[in-house]
Parts: C-alpha cells; structure tokens; sequence
C-alpha cells in the first residue's frame, strides 16, 4: 500500500503536478493536431521503418495505393517500384543516405496493374528510426504536358512539314516566325525573313488589299483573301491567304497557298478559250457543236459555206437531217461513236440546193460543256483524184506485173522497191526475196563488177545499157540491162531482158553461115581437086601394070595417099548438101559393135579399153549406117586421142521415150564450158594438129538425122558426147523437094 503525503507534502508537491498535467496537456493537444494534419493532408504521407516497409499511412495514401490502411502496413515499399529502373533506386538511396532528405519523381506500379506517376519528398530518422515519405499523385499533370508538348510536336511537325506556307505575324506586319514552305516560295533562307515584314512584299496594286486583310483580322479574328508578293529576283507569286489572330502570345498566323500556277493556268485557259474562239470562227474547216439529239447548237462560218446554209438557219437544224439515217453505215457509225466516244470516219451528206458531198469528219464526244463537237473536211474533189489515181495505178500494175520483159524499182540507195513477175522469173526467187536487197546482189559475185559498172554510169549519166553475162545453178545466162537513174524522185527504174536463147540462136545461125560458105567451098574445092584425081588415078593405074619390082612399093604408097584425098575430099562434099542416100531401119547398137571392132586395135595401139553397155530390146533407128559409122568413129578417136596415157572409154545406149539415147564418155582432161559452146565451129579444134573438119561433120550429119549432140564435161575427170536419134524420121518439107 502506497504511503500518503502528508498536508505540507502535498502542498508543496502540488505546483509540479500542474506543471506536468498542463505540459501533458499541451502534448496532447499538439500531437492531435498532429494526427489531423497527418490523417486530412491531401498529400499522401507514410511512415516506412529501416525495412522500407509501411509502419503507417494517412487516407491521402490509402487513396494513392488504393488499398487500405490495413493492407498496407507491413507491406514493402519496394514492390510497387517495380516500374523504376535499378539504377535510378540505387541512386535516390545513396542521396537519401547523404543529405538526409531528397525529393524526385517515381512511377509507382498498382497490385491491379494501374500506373501513376507521383512527386515525392523522403526525410530520413524522422521518428527516431522511422523514415517520413510524402507523396502527390501528378499523373493528370504529366498527361497534361506530355499532351501540351505532343500538340507543340505536332504543330511544329505540320509547321515545319506543311505544303503551304505558314506566317506568324505581329500586328504591324512584321514576320515572327514562317515555316520552310513559305521561304521557299518567297526563295529567302528564314534567318533573313524574320528580319523583314509583309509590306516589303507585297506587290503595289495588292497594298490596299494587304491593309484591308490586317484590318479584318484584328478586328474579327480572322480574314481571307489573295494576295501577289515579289520575290527578290522580281518575280510575283499569287497566294490564296488566310489569316487568324492570337495565335501565339497574340500574334497572327496566316496559311498562304501558292497558287501561281493555277493562276498561271486561268490565264492561260483564257486565252486558249480566246484562241479556240478565234480558229472557231476563222477555221477553213467546217464545225459544228450539237447535243445528243443531233441538233446542232453553234456553228462556223465554214460550217455554213459547207452545208450551204446561212448560220441562222443552220443551227436551227438537225445533223440527221443531212444523212440518210437508215443507210446502215449511218447506223453503224452513230453505234460506235455513242459506245467509244468519238470516231473518225466519212459519209455522203445531202446538201439543201439538191448537191451531195463527200465530207470526212471527227466526232469527239462532250468535247465542250457535255456538248458534242464534229470538224468536216470536204473531201469530194480529193476522192475523184484519188479514184483517177487509183486507176492510173491499177493501168500502171497492170502493165508493170505484165510486161514481157522484167522491171525492177530500186530507191537512192539502190535497194529494191518493186519487182515484176517477169523478174522473179529470170533470177528463180520469189518476190519477197528480193525486196530490201541491193540492186548487185541479183547476180553472182563473179559478174557483180560488170553491174556495178552499169550502176555508176546510170549515177553519172542519169541512164545506162548494157549486158551481163554469169553462170546461174551451172547454167549460162546473158542479161541485158537498161537503167533508168529517177522516174520520179527518189526511184530508179532498171528494165531486164534475158537474151540467152537469143544469143544462142545468133551464135547458131552464125554457125549456119559458116557451114554454108563452108559447104559451098568445100564442094568446089572438091570438084577442082576430083578432076586431076580421077586423071592420076587412071595413068597411075596403067603405069601400074608395067612397073615391077621395088617400084611396086612405091605405087602403093601413091595409090593409098590418093585414097586418103579422095577420103577428104568425101568429108568435103558431106559439108555441102548431102547427097542421095539411103536411110533404112538399123539396129543401132550393131553399127556402134562394128564401129568399135573397127577402132579397136588403134585404142589398143594407146593402151585404151572400150566398154560398152547396150539396153536390150532397143528397137531399130531410121538412119544411114555409114554416115553414124563416120559419127562415131570421130568421136572415138578424140576420145582415144584425149587420153595418151590410156583409160577406159564407156558407150552406152538406151531409149529415152521416142529416142535412143547414145553416151561416150572418156577420161581425159576436160574441155572448160566456155569452150564447149564452140565445139562443131569450122577449124576450131582442142588438138594440137587438128582441123576441127571431124566434128564439124559429125555434127552436121547427126542434124541432117534430125538428132543432137550435147557435151558434158568436167577439166581433170572427163567428157561425155551425148548423142540424141529418133527412131522414126520425120520428114521434112526440104526432103520431099528434093
């Protein structure tokens, strides 16, 4: 049990009792208003022990967590940082450590997901070891600015990016800022624009607009407008102005639109409207401007000549009125052009005075506000020429195509425009072929030169003739050609005419002529020479009996030598019209059997052998055996005499049809072509000693069979004779005179 005071105890203690009581109740007093700051601060306040974990928390802080009181004590401060990088923690730490007290912003990471960004100020061992955290929710603030600065980004981004130009200006007109669009139209860096004002310029006539514009804009707020500025270089721009007030700090902005070009365009659309009036009305073809009804709306003076209309009375009528609309032309034309929009085309249109006239025309539809525009050309008096020239053309082809001899066009370059079928003919190409090739090229290389020379006299002289000669696929051809430089400008004419046959004929009939002259000389030769003969032989003859011993030798030789003249003097008399002989029906490969028996031991003689290949069954020829005899024998020995080192000769007959077909061929050098041709001629001979007089009268008696000879030859391989007899003679009209 306490022991009591006693009455002075208690007097003198009491004083010290009240001091206390009145300290405590100052205490309490102050630590309750404590408790109301801390409980109705709108700033979240918590208390965190050395763990960082909350000891206590207001209702500003509940609300910032939002989680309760009781949820939040003892949980870590930490876990809603989660959010905040380690760095910037380890940072905010050590200057809490230093200083004592720190302030900075975080962003805090809800259990729910929800992120806010708050303020907040942390003093350290504010309550002995308890650490005080006062914090502010400022995420509407932040998403404030972070909108302020997105919309200045984004402002500046379409001031800086903006195709028009943009102008932020003072009242007196003076620029404050202007974006690069607006520098470039005005062709000025911007540092040396904000330097300068609108009135600098703008162009003198717009200065009365310019201050009208201001004006407005102070006054309401916003004007519009269009205003021309010249640039340093002297040249004007047209802008399309609008302008609005306080846009910043009560500047002016104004959005300038170039539109100089369109302008530019206007003016030019203008004066294109001027100019179409003006052909319009003076064009020397006619136009008419209709709707879709056919009526015609305008029309120009050319218009009204052509159709034959005045103007007031031609645009008061309908195009159908001019055209026979149930032609199915007509039809067809109008389909097309409302299905494609336009179309070129022509058509006969029916005058008022009764007269018809051939009009081309272009329609193009809606070509003038949604109207329809159709330009005429009269075309009746070009058609009729065209008609005429298309029938001098068709005369001029058909002569061209049917001419007997060919005609070649070639242009300045000498390559071929045209060639008739007469040309194709002589050179076996088609047409085709030769189109586009040059002029030298139709014959082959060897005689190339001899056209060229022709080709350079036709450029020097204007014309030229002349003949070429070539070998064609072995064949032999002879060209005349005649030049003609320019039949009309730019193409030269070149006229063929293949006179190979002709040259052949000529080349025959000389020979014809020779064998005449020949013939007639041979035959008085002969009759001069056969008279002393028939002298010798006789005295020759009786001297003969009375002469004996060595001299009989001698009379031998003589009599064989006077056989051998009277054998040419024979030889002689065949060139001269031959005489009355007997053709009978012959076993022609009997005549070559005995022939080649009879020549046998002279090719023997040369080292020679004679092959002969008969067909059987041949049947008889009509012929002079004799005379073939002789035939063959010539040939024989040249082809004997052909080959001194021997060979082999080949005979071979066959039916060919109504012929019989005799071949010799040997294995000598060769005669060149362009000595065959001369075979036959009188004393043209390949032998050294040779007169030439054999084949000459082979040739003549194988005519006279009415046959023929050709000869195949090849230098180095050989030659073949190739004999042609018919087997039934035909008479002619010289055998029944005679």
């Amino acid at each position: 049990m306490a022991q009591s005071l006693s009455p002075r105890e208690e007097q003198n203690a009491s004083p010290d009792v009240r001091l206390l009581e009145e300290e405590n109740r100052r205490l309490k007093e102050r630590l309750n208003s404590y408790s109301i700051i801390f409980e109705r601060s709108l700033d979240a306040i918590v208390i965190l022990n050395k763990n960082g974990e909350f000891v206590d928390a207001n209702e500003a802080a509940c609300k910032l967590f939002e989680m309760d009181k009781f949820s939040l004590i003892g949980r870590s401060f930490s876990s809603f940082l989660e959010l905040v990088p380690p760095d910037i923690l380890l940072f905010q730490r050590s200057m809490l450590q230093k200083f004592g007290s720190f302030s900075d912003e975080l962003l805090i990471k809800l259990p729910d997901g929800k992120v806010k960004h708050v303020e907040f100020s942390m003093k350290k061992d504010v309550f002995d070891e308890f650490d005080l955290v006062m914090m502010r929710d400022i995420s509407a603030h932040k998403a404030l600015e972070r909108e302020r600065i997105i919309h200045e980004f984004l402002f500046r981004d379409v001031f800086n990016r903006a195709v028009d130009g943009i102008v932020i200006f003072d009242e007196f007109g003076r620029f404050i800022d202007v974006n690069p669009a607006f520098s470039m139209s005005l062709n000025l860096e911007k540092g040396k624009l904000l330097n300068l004002s609108f009135q600098q310029f703008v162009a003198r006539e717009c200065a009365n607009e310019f201050a009208r514009l201001l004006a407005e804009v102070k006054e309401k707020g916003t004007a519009k407008g269009e205003l021309s500025l010249v640039r340093p270089d002297g040249t004007v721009k047209m802008f399309e102005l609008t302008a609005t007030s306080n846009v910043y700090s009560g500047f002016y902005m104004a959005i300038m639109r170039d539109v100089t070009e369109r302008k530019n365009m206007e003016i030019k659309l203008q004066k294109s409207e001027e100019r179409f009036r003006a052909i319009f009305e003076q064009a020397h073809e006619a136009i008419l401007i209709w709707d879709d009804f056919g009526y015609i709306l305008n029309a120009n003076p050319a218009a009204s000549r052509t159709f034959e209309l005045p103007l007031n009375l031609l645009v008061r009528r309908n195009l159908l009125d001019f055209v026979d609309y149930g032609d199915e032309k007509v039809k067809r034309i109008f389909t097309e052009f409302r299905r494609k929009g336009e179309i070129r085309d022509e058509l006969t249109f029916h005058m008022p005075n009764g007269e018809d006239k051939q009009l081309e025309f272009t329609m193009k539809k809606g070509a003038i506000d949604g109207y329809h525009l159709t330009i005429f050309r009269n075309v009746s008096e070009r058609r009729k020429i065209e008609s005429e020239l298309r029938e001098s053309e068709q005369k001029f082809r058909s002569i061209f195509d049917h001419a007997m001899d060919g005609i070649l066009l070639w242009d300045a370059q000498h390559r071929i425009i045209d060639a008739n079928p007469v040309v194709c003919g002589i050179f076996s190409v088609e047409k085709e072929e030769l189109i586009g090739r040059t002029v030298a090229e139709l014959v082959p290389e060897q005689a190339r030169r001899q056209l060229n020379k022709l080709l350079q006299q036709c450029q020097r002289t204007g014309e030229a003739s002349g003949e070429v000669e070539f070998f064609d696929k072995e064949k032999g051809k002879i060209i005349e050609f005649s030049l003609k430089k320019e039949v009309i400008p730019g193409v030269g004419m070149m006229m063929l005419r293949d006179v190979t046959e002709r040259r052949e004929m000529e080349l025959q009939l000389r020979k014809s002529d020779t064998l005449n002259v020949v013939g007639e000389l041979a035959a008085g030769i002969a009759h001069e020479i056969r008279n002393p003969m028939t002298a010798l032989k006789g005295f020759i003859q009786l001297l003969q009996g009375s002469i004996d011993g060595d001299y009989s030798m001698y009379f031998n030789v003589i009599m064989s030598e006077l056989k051998r003249i009277e054998s040419i003097i024979t030889e002689f008399l065949v060139l001269a019209k031959p005489q009355a002989v007997q053709y009978r029906q012959n076993d022609i490969c009997k005549i070559m059997q005995d022939t080649i028996d009879l020549i046998s031991a002279q090719a023997m003689m040369h080292n020679v052998q004679i092959i002969a290949d008969f067909e059987r069954g041949l049947p008889p020829v009509y012929c002079e055996s004799n005379q073939l005899k002789q035939v063959f024998i010539n040939i024989l020995k040249n082809a004997i005499e052909v080959m001194p080192k021997g060979g082999d000769i080949t005979v071979r007959i066959v039916r060919a049809d109504c012929y019989v077909r005799i071949s010799i061929t040997d294995q000598g050098c060769g005669i060149p072509k362009d000595k065959i041709k001369k075979l036959g001629e009188p004393f043209y001979t390949t032998k050294e000693r040779g007169t030439g007089l054999g084949l000459m009268v082979s040739y003549k008696i194988i005519e006279e069979h009415q046959g023929k000879i050709e000869v195949e030859s090849e230098v180095g391989v050989g030659t073949t004779f190739h004999i042609t007899l018919p087997i039934e003679r035909m008479e002619r009209e010289d055998d029944d005179d005679d």
